[in-house]
């Protein structure tokens, strides 16, 4: 196979036709040598927050000198970003040949698992210092449960999404996000709700709850921020990402790992992360975001209203989001709303998504064409924020990058 047929038929596995179990990826990891055990690893779950935090981790890492993996979930612009050392892409080549090694065990894999198969391979080969690793989805059944020993296990910001999966109280989803939590792993939990710490706090003795910290500067430029007597710059956009950087800040102080302060100082001023409050053009300012939750509506809504600018914004969503609640509280940040949709079977329609966004902004259109709908936005002659989901943004981005 080539590179086109083997993401065609990784695609083809789907990710919800099995049922959820560890027992594929521990019988395939077993045939492969259990890769997984031969590189230190440091484990991310959390439902806001966690590409982000692991993207910063991995930088801090990087710049120290170590080589490191990082594997994150749902790819963006590219599929290989989701398997990347020294935040380089697994190339085609790459892909392609441990592709083959996993189809060769014959074991019955859906698409996340084969992925995180390969990836737990490659990084063996390639003889990774440390990985940071994300979840796809929860993380008691996770397919990337099966690392025993992480340096660090990371939850982050606790928030009701993928419902019918976890559970439908922050309770029941903490409990399945505290699935990644070992023995002898220290724990680091940022900005939780009470409940959440509550659950958390019960499944560790090893906790580290980072401090406030201090926000210097929140603009369209970037994040200045105090913490530990130290003064940070941040790039990534969004007051959120402060509570996100002192996470990985945290989670690199305690892995084992020496890393200096200008060294982490260095790695944040320069972290980059495609869809999360990024700027992809300045005539007219156009900004895509992959908030699609209610906590990250919240997180999109507090930067709207510290800016004090009227917006357009282009949304589309997915059927099995909770779109109203988005929408509430998005939309009164808006002066105009465009909602659109994807190729995706998931996508909820711009004509039953618009009857709820009419709700929330007098002025909302509709219109299916993604294209045209950016067309529409830009005659508006505001600043457009292109938001509501990553697979909007995957679509979006190709029309600025």
């Amino acid at each position: 196979m080539n590179y086109e047929e083997t993401l065609k038929y990784i695609h083809s596995l789907g990710n919800f036709r099995l049922s959820a179990t560890l027992c594929r990826m521990e019988k395939v990891c077993e045939m492969l040598g259990n890769p997984q055990e031969k590189f230190k690893s440091i484990h991310i779950a959390g439902t806001n927050g966690k590409g982000s935090v692991a993207v910063m981790t991995a930088d801090i890492l990087k710049e120290s000198g170590l080589k490191t993996g990082l594997y994150i979930s749902p790819f963006v612009v590219n599929f290989r970003e989701r398997i990347e050392i020294n935040r380089e892409f697994i190339s085609e080549e790459d892909l392609v040949k441990y592709s083959q090694k996993v189809i060769k065990t014959n074991v019955e894999l859906n698409e996340f698992e084969f992925i995180t198969a390969v990836c737990f391979l490659y990084f063996r080969d390639k003889k990774v210092d440390v990985a940071v690793v994300e979840t796809g989805l929860g993380g008691r059944l996770d397919a990337t449960n099966i690392i025993k020993n992480p340096l660090v296990s990371v939850i982050t910001k606790i928030g009701l999404d993928h419902t019918a999966v976890l559970g439908e109280t922050i309770e029941q989803i903490t409990n399945e996000k505290c699935g990644i939590i070992k023995t002898n792993s220290v724990v680091t939990v940022p900005n939780q709700d009470k409940t959440a710490l509550s659950v958390i706090r019960n499944k560790t003795e090893k906790l580290v709850v980072p401090k406030m910290p201090e926000t210097v500067k929140s603009d369209s430029f970037g994040n200045e921020f105090l913490y530990d007597n130290q003064k940070y710059s941040l790039s990534l956009l969004g007051e959120h990402q402060i509570y996100n950087a002192v996470t990985a800040i945290e989670t690199v102080k305690n892995s084992g790992f020496l890393v200096d302060v200008k060294t982490v100082k260095t790695a944040l001023s320069k972290t980059v992360f495609p869809a999360r409050l990024e700027v992809v053009s300045k005539n007219p300012v156009t900004v895509i975001d992959g908030a699609h939750n209610p906590d990250g509506a919240k997180a999109l809504s507090k930067y709207l209203s510290s800016s004090g600018e009227k917006i357009t914004a282009i949304i589309a969503m997915m059927q099995d989001k909770n779109c109203e609640e988005f929408l509430k509280t998005v939309l009164p940040f808006c002066e105009n709303c465009i909602v659109t949709e994807i190729e995706n079977p998931r996508c909820m329609s711009a004509s039953d998504l618009s009857k709820i966004a009419e709700k929330y902004c007098q002025n909302t259109e509709k219109e299916a064409n993604l294209s045209t709908a950016i067309k529409r936005a830009k005659a508006t002659d505001l600043p457009i924020f292109i938001v509501g989901s990553l697979y909007l943004a995957s679509e979006a981005r190709k029309y600025y990058i």
